[in-house]
């Protein structure tokens, strides 16, 4: 059965355009959420900056609220820059190719992706190691042999695009021998 995600998108509380900005601002003891779009979140944002509390509720916690937000914010890009620049050293494949693709290019990529795919396997699984059945057919030599083939085609890609092309035969010619040993065609 396959399922699908439905996400809905907010719309400005002001006009009809993609909501960009999501404020949570209190007044009194209340909670009130914001929904702007990225023209009237400019204008939100100089309203609290003159002093004047655009929903009404106190002038501090509006900005303590945004000044949290923004920091919070600031933080996790931080960390996804930081995240979306790891490259496996087996395959070639980059952290953010990962979260563009949602597939993964090797087996080595759950060992140097591990910090950000624990959390993600986790809350889909419920479980972050494989607790299945494998293929009788296949066993830990196989796996070694996949891995070292990808590799190598990724080394030979990158050979030919330098022209380096003695090394990229070569290459060819590794790849073709460790595809006759595993006997993938």
């Amino acid at each position: 059965m396959k399922q699908t995600k439905c996400r809905i998108e907010m719309k400005c509380q002001k006009c009809d355009k993609k909501a960009t900005m999501h404020i949570t601002d209190l007044v009194g003891s209340k909670p009130v959420e914001l929904h702007l779009c990225a023209e009237h979140a400019q204008e939100y944002l100089a309203q609290t900056e003159n002093g004047m509390s655009p929903v009404g509720g106190n002038m501090a916690s509006a900005l303590a609220a945004q000044m949290a937000q923004q920091m919070a914010f600031s933080k996790v890009s931080d960390e996804f820059s930081k995240s979306d620049q790891e490259t496996c050293p087996v395959c070639g494949l980059t952290f953010f190719e990962f979260r563009a693709n949602s597939r993964l290019g090797c087996p080595e990529d759950y060992q140097t992706f591990r910090k950000q795919l624990t959390p993600l396997l986790m809350n889909i699984h419920g479980e972050c190691r494989h607790t299945g059945k494998r293929p009788s057919c296949f066993g830990e030599e196989d796996a070694r042999k996949l891995t070292a083939l990808i590799g190598y085609r990724r080394e030979m890609s990158e050979a030919i695009e330098t022209e380096s092309y003695e090394k990229a035969g070569m290459l060819r010619d590794k790849i073709r021998k460790l595809e006759s040993e595993a006997g993938i065609e």
